[in-house]
């Protein structure tokens, strides 16, 4: 081995080490701080409500959810098994995030009406029926979840079940046709009492490998023993039973892992998948082995589809998959076919090979062989249906970034292509947008075509050099050219989120601009747009907030952006520059031209919320949001492997820039971020002296503990060493000689954070004399979601900034640019 890969080999080991040596921090938790006036005034108010339009864009409804939940309902019992997290009092999600009430509206005329629910209701899992005007959506108790259902003409709803729903696999319910009611899922009634804890374990666990490689990411919350297994079908098995709109209930399927059942579009069938053993302590359930058949509506099988195994070892290479009959479902546009993927380059994404995939189609009653439909040179990304003669299939390749849409005839699928769109996916000035979409005549969601079929809508974005306009295109299908029929205009940011009619005349915008916060609007033709929400600015204390989107140049020639933010009244000439916070995110891009574009909008109404950085303008910081730091690796050059020195010329950039404007005191500023963010700022403050203090939240700082790939890397530790250890903060911790924050979530499970990693930089830089501080936030995740945790995170912001940025003294001459690397 060359000397300097032995000696990176050999500091890698040290950093895992050092980082596994847990050390208990044996320190009494502090009391809750609330963060300073308006913070905490605004962290309370009343937020806009969410909107959900009907199939037939006949009647919208509006759910209202409370800002921020009480610690309370965060410290409640949690089951952690399979990489998911379950709440054992209710068979739900653990931590669900509910709307507490339901209003609802004709889009054309008359006024919106309150649906009288019982107090205090925590509603979820909104679902319209396809073909009839009404809504289920299930209410969660103390003690489970119910089924309630509600006739949205007259606004009355009702309850169909008692708490017996099984919602820990997600929605547990789908509509039948007509007035056939909804199957669902339901907790066993026998299912008998949870698995006891063994205090005195009857032996070891063990897993051994028998050679074959098994990479996996750094997944959480997996199964880790037999009474996790045990756990985990106690709480996740279900019945599949038929629910009246009555409230009558038969059974339809006997107790099972079953993961999902969805209705077929003319009702007649159920499309079963059911989680089986083995399991894997590897893994999460996703790759679990996967049983998919279709049942009658008796419950009786019609046809087995597949039976997937345990996928453990699916290739770490970016778009690698695992092999058998996947992404099974529903055409949308048929009665009763099922269409599914194949891999054909066995799912690994690092062989060679002429066609990734095949889609296949198969008709009820299901004899007979499935039919081809397409092959893909690239990875599958999917089938959009539009009627019998017109689809829409697309393929994807992340090396490359590419990705492609064909126009197609699933009748004939030996007609020629069309192409859509041909472009890399990280192009976004290029990026033609989706289709538009409509019910079909089974009353589930297709491509809204003219009369003809020759022509499709299409919505999207309009990121372009000149700013960020939505429009509504119209695309020929036989030629791929398009016509704009309508474009969003300064100084509003204004999308369209569905259209009425076939010729686009008609639809529904969500407008804001930087005045006026979001709000829904129908647009009929010329005429002038009705406003159908009157969302208020939860934040009047930032309503003269001033924003700006500025563009500047790194050393490299790279394109750069990043929206500028000052306090309202704040005038750099008169007033001086402000201490500013950097808050930063990087990307990996293939190319420089998609690195330099501008995909964010000067004309959106700007608000903080949650734990946002923004609310720092309240306490007279300047705050500079994501500025642009792309990590570009062209050809067959890896991004990361030059991180850290495109990081910092990227930060160098965005300092001279806001420095040379006036806006920001070179001597007082600060950089943070959360997740990946954080781990930049820490890079950061090891790698440069441009920052006065940093903030790190929830992050990761040692590579060595995500040695099969993280973010947008798909190399292992082993095949890049190197990297992994540049990359590592952890490894340059002696460097960081600023003032940092560190916070993270005690519960943690996001992928590859633990909260070990923040705990061993805090040991790392304390030990080395650095000034560090660690905050714990009991119960919480990777976001941050109680009203406690969140008011304290921005107290700890606002009092770190003050005392090592705002009012500390000029620090001793140091250099503007890098430190040695």
């Amino acid at each position: 081995m060359p000397s300097r890969s032995r000696s990176a080999f050999l500091s890698s080991l040290l950093v895992l080490a050092l980082t596994l040596a847990v050390v208990p921090t044996g320190q009494a938790a502090a009391s809750w701080q609330s963060p300073p006036s308006p913070i905490d005034r605004i962290l309370d108010a009343e937020l806009p409500p969410q909107v959900s339009f009907s199939p037939d864009r006949r009647w919208m409804a509006e759910l209202s959810r409370p800002s921020l939940p009480p610690m309370a309902e965060l410290a409640a019992p949690i089951v952690k098994v399979a990489g998911t997290r379950l709440d054992p009092r209710t068979n739900g999600p653990a931590r669900e995030y509910a709307y507490t009430s339901l209003s609802l509206r004709p889009l054309e005329r008359g006024p919106s009406r309150r649906v009288a629910l019982p107090a205090d209701a925590r509603i979820r899992n909104l679902r319209w029926a396809p073909d009839r005007d009404r809504l289920s959506f299930t209410l969660t108790g103390d003690t489970g979840i119910e089924l309630w259902v509600v006739d949205v003409p007259n606004g009355q709803p009702r309850r169909l079940t008692g708490p017996v729903l099984n919602a820990t696999m997600g929605n547990p319910c789908d509509w039948l046709p007509g007035d056939d009611g909804l199957v669902c899922l339901f907790v066993p009634g026998d299912r008998g009492a949870v698995p006891a804890e063994q205090l005195v374990p009857d032996g070891p666990v063990i897993e051994e490998s028998s050679g074959r490689k098994a990479p996996a990411r750094t997944y959480q919350n997996l199964l880790a023993s037999p009474r996790d297994e045990a756990l985990m079908e106690h709480y996740m098995t279900s019945t599949v039973e038929q629910v009246s709109l009555s409230g009558e209930r038969r059974l339809l399927v006997e107790p099972g892992l079953v993961a999902d059942v969805a209705v077929s579009p003319d009702g007649r069938y159920l499309l079963v998948e059911t989680v089986h053993r083995p399991y894997s302590y590897q893994v999460p359930m996703s790759r679990f082995p996967l049983r998919s058949e279709v049942l009658d509506r008796d419950g009786r099988q019609v046809h087995l589809v597949s039976d997937l195994p345990l996928a453990e070892s699916v290739p770490m290479k970016f778009g690698s998959t695992r092999t058998g009959r996947r992404s099974i479902g529903w055409r949308s546009d048929a009665p009763a076919t099922l269409a599914w993927v194949e891999a054909l380059d066995g799912g690994d994404a690092g062989r060679k090979a002429e066609v990734r995939d095949a889609v296949y189609l198969h008709e009820a009653p299901f004899r007979g062989e499935p039919r081809l439909l397409w092959k893909s040179e690239l990875r599958f990304g999917g089938v959009t249906w539009g009627r019998d003669d017109v689809a829409l299939v697309s393929e994807w390749w992340f090396d490359t970034r590419t990705t492609r849409t064909w126009k197609m005839n699933p009748s004939n699928p030996s007609e020629p292509f069309v192409k859509v769109e041909d472009r890399n996916y990280q192009d976004a000035y290029a990026d033609p947008g989706n289709p538009v979409m409509e019910r079909g005549r089974y009353g589930r969601s297709v491509i809204k075509l003219d009369a003809s079929g020759d022509s499709m809508l299409l919505t999207g974005r309009g990121a372009s050099p000149e700013g960020v306009h939505p429009f509504l295109d119209r695309m020929d299908l036989t030629t791929g050219k398009t016509e704009r029929l309508w474009r969003s205009a300064d100084p509003h940011y204004e999308s369209v989120v569905a259209v009425l009619d076939d010729k686009g005349k008609r639809f529904i915008t969500r407008r804001q601009s930087r005045q006026e916060p979001p709000n829904y609007f129908l647009r009929k033709g010329r005429k002038r747009a009705e406003q159908l929400t009157f969302a208020r600015d939860h934040a009047p204390e930032l309503a003269g907030l001033q924003k700006e989107l500025l563009r500047y140049d790194r050393a490299d020639g790279v394109e750069l952006s990043a929206t500028l933010y000052l306090p309202p009244g704040h005038d750099p000439k008169r007033d001086g520059p402000l201490p500013t916070v950097f808050w930063a995110y990087p990307r990996e891009f293939k190319s420089k031209k998609t690195a330099s574009q501008v995909t964010t909008s000067e004309n959106t109404f700007s608000r903080p919320g949650g734990s946002s950085v923004m609310f720092l303008l309240t306490q007279g910081y300047a705050v500079l949001s994501g500025p642009t730091m792309p990590i570009i690796g062209e050809g067959d050059v890896e991004p990361n492997d030059t991180f850290v020195e495109q990081l910092v010329t990227s930060a160098e950039a965005a300092v001279e820039k806001v420095v040379s404007m006036g806006v920001a005191d070179r001597d007082r500023i600060a950089i943070g971020g959360h997740s990946y963010g954080a781990f930049t700022a820490v890079h950061l403050l090891a790698h440069t002296d441009l920052f006065r203090a940093g903030i790190a939240r929830s992050g990761a700082y040692n590579r060595t503990l995500t040695p099969f790939g993280f973010q947008g890397e798909q190399r292992s530790f082993w095949q890049a060493t190197d990297t992994y250890v540049k990359l590592s903060p952890f490894s340059h911790a002696a460097k960081v000689d600023e003032p940092l924050l560190l916070t993270h979530g005690a519960d943690d499970s996001n992928s590859g954070t633990y909260p070990v990693q923040s705990e061993r930089l805090y040991r790392a830089i304390k030990g080395l004399g650095g000034t560090v501080r660690w905050v714990v936030l009991p119960n919480e995740d990777h976001g941050y979601r109680s009203r406690e945790a969140v008011g304290h995170v921005l107290w700890e912001m606002t009092e770190w900034l003050n005392r090592h940025v705002k009012t500390a003294p000029p620090r001793e001459s140091k250099p503007t640019g890098t430190s040695a690397m």
